[in-house]
């Protein structure tokens, strides 16, 4: 039996300018879904939204409260970021991706989201003629929301089906005729939580260079692939995958909102590389003056046009978080597993009431447990599996705007409750009930 009645679903649309959850954003859906909660008293159980579902680490509260006390307040910080945040991160690089990378070359964001913006600004802006970027499906629908801002084109391919058909023949026929600007994709991946392995990187870096097109790596999940490969020892392999190790120009996004779960401070760090940051390109020199050096314009021509820098205090807990983590006396990777112990419940309870895994493979074979997966259901596209599963009290957000050419939703698996796991098995059953699978 639904929890919510179509009426009651539609006067919820209406009140907030929704046409139908199936085609809603993901901000959009997380809205509705509170908005039913709080008219109804009725739970969701919120699975939309990739919000982190712990607590913010203590070691950055307490560093930026003696921060604050320290004064820090008073001064605008440097738009390339403070000296203590980018020499942190330097280390953290080092100790956890194996990568020497000199802070200058640390750029702090306020958020990796405003981080993948000042990206797709500068990488569309280098070249005339070349500002298209090539995304790789699934992928994060707020970034193409980005490039609608910036009128920024772009194209969307499945990494499936190119890994199917050949990831090199089919990345170097879409980077061909040198529209491209840049490459960008997540990993581990939002929302299907695939991964692109050491070897695919290495594919990726190569056509990259050899077409001078500028890889955007989205590692927003970091060390969060949990299939017992054992990520986030500092100093020690094995260390996650990253096209830095192989790439000429590549720019990095590193989260404190899901490292950390320190979402509500907005801060991140952009890591550019040597070759990118200092390279000189006459159309940045003529749109912004100077030299048109890539990493001085990024700072200095546009991100300091957009927030004029980081919080202060907030780059004083993320320098103290990283510090910590090198110092192997905090162990964020331990902090987080609960998300796949999670995901393993959650898709228990679903794929026993009839559901199936949309996308459950990557080159290293099953996907983990971990912050996102993705579900589907027979006869069910889906804009339809949204709207039927929020009338159950089920919050998730549809495939259709992540770029998949498959059937199903994102699921989130950060916000469930201990409490909500019953819930959860009372609403699928009913669910599976009231739309039996014919076999």
């Amino acid at each position: 039996m639904r929890v919510f009645s179509e009426q009651i679903m539609a006067e919820a649309c209406r009140r907030n300018n929704i046409i139908r959850p199936g085609i809603a954003t993901i901000m959009d859906c997380a809205k509705l879904s509170a908005y039913l909660q709080e008219q109804t008293g009725i739970p969701v159980i919120h699975m939309e939204l990739g919000s982190p579902g712990f607590a913010p680490n203590k070691v950055g509260i307490e560093a930026e409260k003696a921060a604050l006390d320290a004064g820090v307040g008073s001064s605008y910080p440097p738009t390339d970021g403070l000296p203590v945040l980018k020499e942190a991160s330097s280390r953290f690089v080092k100790a956890f991706l194996g990568l020497e990378l000199a802070p200058l070359y640390h750029i702090p964001t306020t958020g990796s989201m405003l981080g993948a913006f000042g990206a797709f600004a500068a990488a569309s802006q280098c070249v005339p003629g070349r500002k298209k970027i090539l995304v790789i499906e699934p992928s994060f629908s707020a970034n193409k929301q980005q490039m609608a801002i910036l009128d920024i084109p772009w194209k969307g391919v499945e990494i499936a089906g190119m890994r199917q058909c050949g990831l090199e023949a089919g990345l170097r026929a879409e980077l061909a005729g040198e529209e491209y600007a840049a490459i960008m994709y997540s990993n581990p991946n939002n929302p299907s939580w695939m991964c692109l392995s050491d070897e695919e990187l290495k594919i990726v870096a190569k056509v990259a260079d050899d077409t001078h097109t500028i890889v955007i790596e989205d590692l927003a999940y970091f060390c969060m692939d949990f299939r017992g490969a054992g990520f986030g020892i500092p100093g020690r392999e094995p260390y996650p995958p990253t096209v830095s190790k192989y790439a000429s120009r590549y720019i990095i996004l590193l989260s404190a909102s899901k490292i950390f779960s320190y979402a509500g401070q907005r801060i991140g760090v952009m890591c550019v590389g040597p070759e990118l940051y200092h390279e000189s390109y006459p159309e940045l020199a003529r749109r912004y003056g100077g030299l048109g050096i890539f990493g001085l314009t990024l700072t200095g021509g546009i991100l300091d046009m957009i927030t004029s820098g980081c919080t202060a205090s907030t780059q004083w807990g993320l320098a103290a978080m990283m510090d910590r983590s090198c110092e192997g006396s905090l162990d964020f990777v331990a902090d987080v597993k609960a998300y796949g112990d999670r995901a393993s419940k959650m898709k228990e309870i679903f794929l026993r009431h009839g559901f199936s895994i949309s996308y459950d493979s990557d080159a290293e074979g099953p996907i983990a447990d971990g912050f996102f997966f993705t579900l589907s259901y027979p006869g069910m596209d889906s804009g339809t599996l949204v709207e039927e599963l929020l009338s159950y009290g089920v919050s998730t957000v549809s495939l259709d705007k992540m770029g998949s050419s498959r059937d199903g939703v994102r699921v989130c698996s950060s916000r469930i409750q201990g409490h909500q796991f019953g819930l959860l098995e009372e609403r699928m059953a009913a669910f599976a009930a009231d739309h039996p699978v014919e076999l």
